[in-house]
């Protein structure tokens, strides 16, 4: 073989040579910086682990409940516990629910108010005397301030004995007796004679 034909020849394996290398690296890049790869994934994937000697960080508890629930909780239990007036029972008209006499004053005042347990409101004044019949909602409305569990808590007698120009109620309900000239506030009491003295004569 003439030399220039062999030396053509050997140039020609270099060169097959060092294609053939190159294109395998760049297969093996490709490969290798493919995200879809199994050996990237798997890294990716894995949990993080912390470095030697230092703890991983603790996971924070959850926040506390708040407050305002327990407080609305508590409210309303309290709320329940205490309760509202209800309506005392009815037995007919032979039941007097209260009775509220008037005395006193610089007039000589004498006054009685009786509401029976059929809605019938039977007045006097100085002997005239006069029987009318409460609406429903008066008659319910009565007989709550009647069962007002805060009357329980209100004094037998109320009395200034220095004043004596002041009326004086007194007023018999559920069993009791109570007698009072207003010289000191009781509200539960202060309103059933408010809505009681609606009835008497002006």
């Amino acid at each position: 073989m003439p030399r220039s034909t062999t030396a053509v020849a050997v140039f020609a394996v270099a060169v097959l040579s060092v294609a053939g290398c190159s294109g395998d690296g760049g297969e093996d890049a490709a490969r290798s910086s493919d995200p879809s790869a199994g050996t990237t994934a798997s890294l990716s994937d894995s949990p993080s682990v912390s470095p030697p000697g230092e703890l991983p960080s603790p996971t924070p508890p959850p926040p506390p409940s708040p407050p305002a629930a327990t407080d609305a909780a508590s409210a309303s239990i309290t709320a329940s516990a205490g309760g509202s007036p209800s309506p005392v029972p009815t037995a007919g008209r032979q039941q007097k629910l209260v009775t509220m006499a008037v005395s006193g004053g610089f007039a000589g005042v004498r006054q009685e108010v009786v509401l029976r347990g059929d809605g019938t409101v039977r007045t006097s004044d100085k002997g005239d005397a006069e029987v009318r019949r409460a609406g429903a909602a008066e008659f319910t409305r009565l007989r709550t301030l009647l069962g007002d569990p805060a009357l329980d808590d209100v004094p037998t007698s109320t009395v200034d004995r220095n004043a004596a120009d002041l009326f004086q109620y007194t007023l018999r309900f559920d069993g009791r007796t109570v007698v009072t000239d207003r010289s000191a506030e009781r509200p539960p009491l202060d309103r059933l004679i408010d809505a009681l003295s609606e009835w008497l004569p002006a």
